[in-house]
């Protein structure tokens, strides 16, 4: 492997690790500080469907407390104390009330009582519709009944002087009105579908217990207890109110939490996943909605992929498949179905671990692969169409977080993944042909950074035809409006990582004629930093007999902006700068060359000197932010003294000898490294900061 001495360090998206701690390809070192959320509960809204349960109980406790006492009242007092004096058409109206509202009273008893049956099966629903219909015939017929005898009011009876008689038929009639209209408005008011079964358990804890018990049951709680059930349309039930309150701002967090904690229903939710009937799509999406947003939160995600065969359960929504006679629904149904899928493992791939058991599925890597195509026509249609579009983001977001994974985890994902022939050319095809679609072409830049990190993969993914010319167009797009200029930025870190340690992708990028618009770039504040990274790996990498004296002509005119860079600026852009400079001075042959360059800059030599001096006092540790901004002091310091051994006695002058020792006592391995994979080195630099300290001493003395 060729020897690596660029200054590119390249981020990488970071997981979680036992320190908390990461870097970036700045170098630059983070502890994330913990966010407060305030929580704003919002009352539950089963608790307005609880109370209107108590309220309608109440009103039917009050319908059969009426129905009990007409029926005591025409037994007891009329069929009791009056059954001489009874007419025979009075008589007959008394029983068939009392036949009615007995009918009535059996059938609501069985309707309360069918929903709550382990076995909701079909043919229960229907008795249950049965008895329904019977409850309303019966009052209406009460109320008919009871009305027609009120309004007429011609009691006569068989004795010469019944008393109370009269006041007795009319109180019986008025009770029989009552109970039935009552019952009619407490029906009228029970009409929801989808809450009805939670409604009937509400109402019936009211009706059979206290009357207060209805209050105690909540929604989410119900649909965890009908999901794991037999019945298909409890399921079809209870996923869909999960699946309502998980995506709910006010009761989302609340719900998953219930979830999450219990084993048990994800165990179901992943089981639907596999379900593959056409009548258990329904479910089986709001199973996957469900999960995805399950999936939004770490303590959730590792549950979720610690269940044995949850990544198999998973994988089988990508494997969703339908036919071209299927109707436009149905397909849309199952682009769905996929993209939730994606999402989920997306989401999973957060963590390190769950990315390695992505990775060991097997065909999973293949099939994320195969989503990441996009063909011409879907790239450079004006109306895209959206979900085909999502599912390529999502395959792209997916396999940025498996190849940015970190440790030996990563680094097989990474051979795995460049393995495969289609992951380079399917990126390809997005960065030619997708101008209307920045942010993918962003993602596709990425994910070949990453890509690059090993081995044998940059030469790979540079002699894979177009992708670095494609690269170079987008870096170098002018046109780009400035709020997708984050795509040039990706398209910039993703050619110098390609050109890093490869003298055939730096000779493939002088051939590319674009050696003039990387020096004009480095005027430019977008991509100035990545510009110098990629100007410096291509003077460190060609070889001295190809392209030197073309390298040497158009470099010699990036010298003064890179020197008063050094000069007065500071943080990154210093670093960076100081990172080229060196290099602008090895390819300048004469001290006429090197004089011209400090004149155009309006920086003599002894200032430059002054400066390097000064950030070695300014940085008397190794600061992860510009990790390697001592390193290339010392180095622009040899490469000075070596061009003019004049400016050794500048460096005498202004103690460089004192600064170098002490960046001897305080040099880190951080500072021997270009590239970083979380907190471990992945490539170091030619030489180690104590060699380079060493030879500086030497030249000073």
């Amino acid at each position: 492997m060729a020897e690596r001495t660029t200054d590119l360090v390249v981020e990488v998206e970071q997981h979680p690790s036992s320190s908390g701690r990461t870097i970036s390809r700045s170098g630059e070192t983070s502890t994330p500080e913990p966010r407060r959320l305030i929580q704003l509960v919002a009352p539950a809204p089963e608790k307005k469907l609880n109370l209107f349960a108590l309220r309608l109980a109440v009103l039917e406790k009050i319908a059969t407390r009426l129905g009990s006492l007409g029926f005591v009242w025409a037994t007891v007092v009329l069929l009791g104390g009056f059954v001489g004096s009874l007419e025979t058409s009075d008589f007959w109206f008394v029983t068939v009330i009392l036949v009615v509202e007995g009918s009535r009273t059996f059938s609501r008893s069985h309707e309360l009582e069918l929903p709550h049956s382990s076995k909701y099966t079909v043919s229960r629903i229907n008795l249950s519709s049965v008895f329904y219909w019977l409850q309303i015939a019966s009052a209406f017929a009460s109320i008919v009944t009871s009305m027609f005898k009120l309004i007429k009011q011609d009691y006569r009876s068989n004795d010469l002087k019944p008393t109370n008689f009269y006041s007795a038929l009319t109180l019986f009639y008025s009770i029989s009105l009552a109970a039935p209209l009552i019952f009619l408005v407490e029906k009228n008011a029970v009409s929801t579908d989808l809450v009805k079964r939670f409604f009937y358990d509400a109402y019936s804890r009211c009706l059979h217990g206290n009357i207060f018990d209805g209050l105690k049951i909540g929604m989410a709680i119900f649909a965890m207890e009908i999901l794991v059930s037999n019945s298909p349309d409890e399921q079809l039930t209870g996923a869909n109110i999960l699946s309502r309150f998980s995506t709910n701002q006010d009761y989302s967090v609340d719900t998953l939490q219930k979830i999450g904690t219990n084993l048990e229903i994800v165990e179901r939710l992943l089981e639907m996943l596999n379900w593959r009937n056409q009548n258990q799509q329904v479910v089986r999406r709001s199973a996957a909605e469900i999960l995805s947003r399950l999936a939004s939160k770490k303590q959730n995600s590792l549950r979720v992929a610690g269940i044995p065969g949850a990544i198999e359960s998973i994988y089988s929504l990508l494997q969703t498949t339908g036919d071209s006679g299927q109707a436009m629904d149905d397909q849309s149904n199952l682009w769905t179905l996929i993209s939730l899928g994606l999402l989920i493992l997306k989401r999973l791939a957060r963590d390190h671990d769950n990315c390695g058991k992505i990775g060991k599925t097997k065909g999973l890597l293949s099939k994320i692969i195969d989503f990441t195509y996009a063909d011409k026509m879907l790239l450079e249609e004006s109306v895209a169409r959206p979900i085909q579009i999502m599912l390529v983001k999502r395959s792209l977001k997916l396999l940025k977080n498996l190849v940015t994974t970190t440790g030996a985890t990563g680094k097989n994902l990474r051979r795995d993944i460049s393995a495969n022939v289609f992951t380079v050319s399917n990126i390809r095809e997005t960065l030619h042909h997708g101008k209307s679609q920045p942010d993918l072409q962003k993602l596709g830049a990425e994910i070949l950074t990453s890509l690059a990190f090993d081995e044998g993969a940059a030469e790979k993914i540079g002699g894979t035809g177009g992708v670095l010319k494609a690269l170079l167009c987008i870096f170098l797009n002018n046109e780009l409006p400035v709020g997708k200029s984050g795509v040039r930025v990706s398209a910039g870190e993703s050619i110098a990582m390609l050109a890093q340690g490869s003298k055939s992708n730096c000779q493939r990028i002088l051939r590319s004629n674009v050696l003039q618009r990387l020096v004009e770039a480095l005027d430019n504040p977008l991509i100035r930093l990545n510009a110098a990274r990629i100007l410096r790996n291509l003077c460190a990498y060609t070889a001295p007999d190809q392209f030197n004296e073309k390298l040497k002509e158009v470099i010699k005119s990036a010298g003064a902006t890179v020197l008063m860079a050094i000069k007065y600026e500071e943080g990154k852009p210093q670093e960076v700068m100081l990172g080229l400079a060196p290099h602008i001075l090895k390819l300048m042959s004469t001290p006429e060359e090197l004089r011209g360059i400090f004149e155009e800059a309006g920086v003599t030599e002894e200032e430059l000197a002054k400066a390097l001096t000064n950030i070695l006092k300014k940085y008397e540790q190794p600061v992860p932010k510009v990790p390697r901004i001592r390193r290339f002091a010392i180095e622009l310091t040899i490469a000075m003294m070596k061009a003019n051994p004049e400016t050794v006695k500048t460096f005498q002058n202004l103690e460089m000898k004192n600064e170098l020792e002490t960046v001897f006592e305080t040099a880190a391995e951080l500072e021997n490294f270009d590239i970083f994979s979380g907190t471990v080195g992945l490539a170091s630099h030619g030489s180690t900061i104590n060699e380079l300290i060493e030879e500086a001493m030497l030249l000073l003395s």
